[in-house]
């Protein structure tokens, strides 16, 4: 079973039955037991093109218009033909929304394998690694829910601080975070938060105000309409939402004091405010995390950036037992469902989605519990 987009309308979604194909040599079957839905696989799926995210996952047919939302969860290895990925073995990474997928195996270590696939070589190679599960320094059998859900948020979230703390905030004191009821906002606040004399601000809906402001990561927080309301002073940007009107706002209160502009997301993907005029102050400019892993992984070495990045998310995932509640999906209408939800805009932002294709729904949690 595969869940297929149209590149063209995000809106139409198909459930497609394809066989199975036999394996070539150098390749494994994985099952994919479960993964996670969130708002930022609505932002795969708007950059798709741009960012190349429809080229992991390819339909088969060319030129149809069809394509794969990547996602991220647990799977299971149940047929191999490459020496050192053995059957049953259980790993972590990125997955089409599909019961199975084939990879080819390469750069097979203690830690896990990378995908050699002609097509992954279209993305960061971190979007091509699987993580064997029984060596994976977050992996924690009672939290998989957390992990498919929160994880590769957590990553970019660690990346948008560790990149203004890199740059000690641009000289500013105050980060202003949009969408601030999103997982990846939630995630940076926290990691903002923990450092010295940063204050943050989370700019949310009026319907999330009170979720936002409970959960005790945010000094200060506040609707999109009252922008205005902040205190004046140096500060810097980091917009999740992707509401042109919010940045506009944003821009025109702060004006030069507006030290840095950072594009995260695009949780309001389809909001398209006039362009026409100029922003005031900084040019917004995309955060490519794979860029700040890769300084990173440099500066500390790979184990050095994973045991960095680790440590904060043991600091992080027990937090969230107060305020995430997990929900289950199981069959191709249900996470249809809950895909069109998202791209929607209808989330419960203390609701995270844990989907299946495959008849199980993994081993995180058997009911939605908090």
């Amino acid at each position: 079973m595969n869940l297929e987009v149209d590149k063209s309308d995000l809106h139409r979604m198909r459930a497609v039955e394809r066989p199975s194909v036999p394996l070539g040599p150098g390749q494994a079957r994985l099952r994919v037991d479960a993964f996670g839905l969130t708002s930022n696989n609505i932002t795969y799926a708007v950059y798709g093109e741009a960012m190349r995210y429809w080229a992991c996952f390819p339909a088969p047919e060319e030129g149809t218009g069809w394509g794969r939302v990547p996602v991220w969860g647990f799977g299971e290895v149940v047929e191999s033909s490459t020496p050192g990925v053995a059957e049953s073995t259980r790993v972590y990474g990125y997955f089409p929304m599909a019961d199975e997928v084939v990879v080819q195996p390469g750069r097979i270590d203690g830690g896990g394998f990378s995908d050699l696939t002609a097509a992954r070589g279209a993305v960061p190679a971190v979007y091509s690694r699987y993580s064997f599960v029984e060596s994976d320094p977050v992996y924690d059998a009672d939290r998989e829910a957390q992990q498919m859900l929160l994880w590769p948020l957590m990553v970019t979230s660690f990346v948008v601080d560790d990149f203004l703390g890199d740059h000690d905030l641009f000289g500013a004191a105050t980060a202003v975070i949009s969408s601030a009821s999103a997982k990846t906002a939630i995630a940076a606040a926290f990691l903002l938060a923990e450092r010295d004399g940063v204050e943050v601000v989370g700019l949310t809906s009026g319907a999330n105000l009170g979720f936002v402001a409970g959960l005790g990561c945010y000094d200060t927080t506040v609707t999109y309409d009252d922008v205005d309301s902040l205190a004046a002073g140096d500060a810097c940007f980091i917009d999740i939402a992707g509401r042109r009107d919010v940045t506009r706002r944003v821009h025109a209160h702060f004006g030069d004091h507006l030290r840095y502009s950072m594009v995260v997301g695009d949780t309001h993907w389809d909001n398209q405010a006039d362009r026409s005029e100029p922003l005031t102050g900084p040019r917004p400019v995309f955060l490519f995390a794979p860029d700040q892993i890769a300084k990173r992984r440099r500066d500390w070495g790979r184990d050095g950036f994973e045991r960095t990045v680790a440590a904060a998310w043991n600091r992080f995932v027990p937090w969230t037992d107060q305020w995430l509640t997990i929900r289950h999906a199981a069959g191709a209408d249900e996470v249809e469902a809950v895909y069109h939800s998202l791209l929607d805009g209808r989330i419960d932002p203390g609701v995270g989605d844990v989907c299946t294709l495959a008849g199980t729904v993994g081993r995180s949690r058997p009911t939605d519990e908090r």
